[in-house]
């Protein structure tokens, strides 16, 4: 397995000495992401350039990586991510003749694309993303895995592609131009405030992510896309006892696969039932398990809309419990709002933050850097077993993204020019995203109408909203070279819930019943009945107001988002009370973010 890289290249012209420093450039930009090594490779009429994090096969995983035939590079690759059952996959290449010269699953990816093609990725198992060139058909193939885990983006020029990783390594081409539209500011504010993001969608112009579960054929006619996996429905025959133990193999079958690597490896734990079930399952494969949390003071908890209940106390038992070798990191106040944080945020995002919901995690993640080059996260068992609040058959009914309406979060459009509010009408265009996702999702024949909504709702988290959260969770890591790796995003795991009957999902009459059952011989009474408690958001008023003393200066100084701002209104968010129950503060960050952004990005405003 080799580790997570960025990458960026460019396809359709013969590289000249300007497309081979452009190439540098953009590969400079993923650094981050690959702190390990650095290479490209240019050939006839495309460039490739990688950054590795090596987790196995320290020496020989380096890349690109590429096959001759005849003296003539028939094929070259760049590959990112995880391929967890990369040995199941050299056995059977080399029973078909293939030779490999190293242990590292970016060989396996090179010989499983030259010999199955585009079929290569559905025999992939893990988080991947890859770009493979053909010279001989001026063809380039960008595949992402299932779940959009690990980024892949890319733009059409005039003579070619240009591709990356992250929109930074394709904006950094001189052929792609940074340009903000209608189209694009509503992705931005929508995938921030209130988290939709939309499947093959950016910020910028002229520049797309390939989606989940997707390969991108490029050549001079066109770009033509396929889907080799998505969610679809199945039969379950499986009675609940059965589906119980089920549950347990599949995930203790993840846990396991992914702890693997030639790094140590940690496990984020909250306290929480995802991340305790996950510590549980992992602590009899190591003989000393490293886990590690934030803890924002007794002030992130309680009464605020999400109802919070600290993490502290749940971590420690289980830490006593399982006897693991733990860390806890603290961020105070002041460093969540430090300008420089929002600022270095911002640049891994290449979008609007989350305020100090990300800024802790980044933080975090720098902690884990510091001894761990790789983590295991709880990421995605809400979505996928109906942990959230908003998993009922009221918000089902609702035509709405259901969690829309159900965060305590402020209208933003309110901040916004009148008349760019107008142009936007983001209640209209959250109601087409709506009904399109809504229109994907596919039913077995005789589904009862309240088992499709919940189905539905089950679909449009884990499409629309849990992207968001893996862009975050890839970004922030790999900003410190940390690999973070997703045991509840196992696509067998996935599948078999997915199409799980939602009665088995609440069986108990409580959320994630399916999970709690599967894991309740390995957790305390305590962890084992705790509610959903998502990850923490500062409450300390010294927060605040170190964010309404920047905006002031913002205002007093100028900012490049004045002019798609009503400055009035952003006046009115210094005034703002905040209370026990509400602690406002996603309108200061707005107005910071898009400041951020728009010195970050410069991008010619077309509105």
């Amino acid at each position: 397995m080799c580790g997570l890289a960025g990458y960026a290249g460019f396809a359709g012209c013969a590289p000249s000495g300007t497309e081979e420093v452009s190439l540098k450039e953009m590969t400079e930009t993923q650094a981050c992401r690959g702190p390990d090594a650095s290479a490209a490779w240019t050939g006839d009429a495309a460039g490739l350039g990688h950054t590795r994090l090596a987790t196995v096969d320290l020496v020989g995983g380096r890349q690109p990586l590429v096959l001759t035939r005849g003296g003539r590079t028939a094929l070259a690759v760049v590959f990112t991510g995880e391929v967890y059952n990369h040995a199941e996959l050299r056995a059977e290449l080399t029973a078909r003749g293939r030779r490999f010269r190293t242990r590292c699953d970016s060989e396996v990816v090179l010989q499983a694309v030259d010999a199955w093609g585009e079929q290569a990725p559905a025999r992939m198992e893990g988080m991947f993303a890859y770009a493979a060139w053909e010279p001989a058909h001026r063809r380039l193939t960008l595949v992402r895995d299932r779940f959009g885990i690990k980024p892949l983006c890319y733009a059409r020029t005039s003579d070619g592609v240009v591709f990356g990783s992250e929109p930074k390594a394709v904006l950094a081409h001189p052929a792609v131009p940074a340009r903000l539209e209608l189209d694009g500011l509503r992705e931005l504010l929508l995938s921030a405030h209130p988290m939709i993001k939309t499947p093959g969608r950016s910020a910028f112009a002229g520049l797309r992510e390939v989606e989940p579960g997707t390969v991108a054929t490029l050549t001079p006619d066109g770009v033509r896309t396929r889907r080799y996996w998505s969610l679809t429905p199945a039969e379950h025959r499986d009675d609940l006892p059965t589906t119980v133990e089920r549950v347990r193999t599949l995930l203790s079958r993840a846990v396991t696969g992914q702890l693997r690597a030639d790094v140590p490896v940690s496990v984020l734990l909250s306290g929480g039932l995802d991340s305790s079930a996950i510590a549980a399952l992992a602590r009899p494969e190591v003989d000393v398990l490293h886990t590690l949390s934030v803890d924002l003071g007794a002030g992130a908890s309680g009464q605020d809309a999400m109802g919070r209940d600290p993490d502290g106390p749940f971590a420690d038992l289980m830490v006593r419990h399982l006897d693991t070798a733990h860390r806890t990191v603290a961020p105070a106040a002041q460093d969540l709002a430090d300008p420089s944080h929002r600022c270095r945020v911002g640049r891994l995002r290449d979008g609007l933050t989350m305020g100090d919901f990300d800024t802790s995690l980044m933080m975090l993640f720098r902690a884990v850097r510091e001894h761990f080059p790789v983590t295991l996260s709880g990421e995605g068992a809400d979505e996928l077993f109906g942990g959230y609040r908003w998993f009922t058959p009221s918000a089902a009914a609702a035509e709405s993204f259901p969690w829309d309406t159900v965060l305590d979060r402020a209208d933003l459009t309110r901040l916004l020019d009148p008349t760019l509010a107008a142009a936007l009408d983001l209640p209209a265009h959250r109601a087409e995203l709506h009904a399109a996702a809504a229109a994907e999702v596919e039913h077995l024949p005789g589904t009862a109408p309240g088992e499709a909504a919940l189905r539905r709702d089950s679909y449009l988290n884990l499409t629309r909203f849990l992207p968001c959260l893996l862009d975050r969770t890839d970004r922030l890591s790999m900003g410190s070279g940390l690999e973070v790796r997703v045991p509840f995003l196992d696509h067998r795991l996935v599948e078999y819930v997915f199409n799980t009957p939602w009665e088995f999902k609440t069986f108990d009459g409580r959320e994630k019943s399916l999970l709690r059952a599967a894991v309740a011989d390995l957790l305390p009474p305590p962890v084992l009945a705790r509610r959903k408690s998502p990850y923490p958001m500062v409450r300390d008023p010294a927060y605040r107001a170190a964010l309404t003393g920047q905006v002031s200066r913002l205002l007093a100084t100028g900012s490049p988002a004045a002019e798609l701002l009503d400055v009035r209104a952003v006046r009115g968010l210094l005034l703002e009370p905040s209370g026990a129950k509400r602690f406002p503060r996603e309108g200061l960050e707005l107005v910071l973010d898009l400041d951020q952004w728009l010195r970050t990005h410069r991008p010619a405003l077309h509105l």
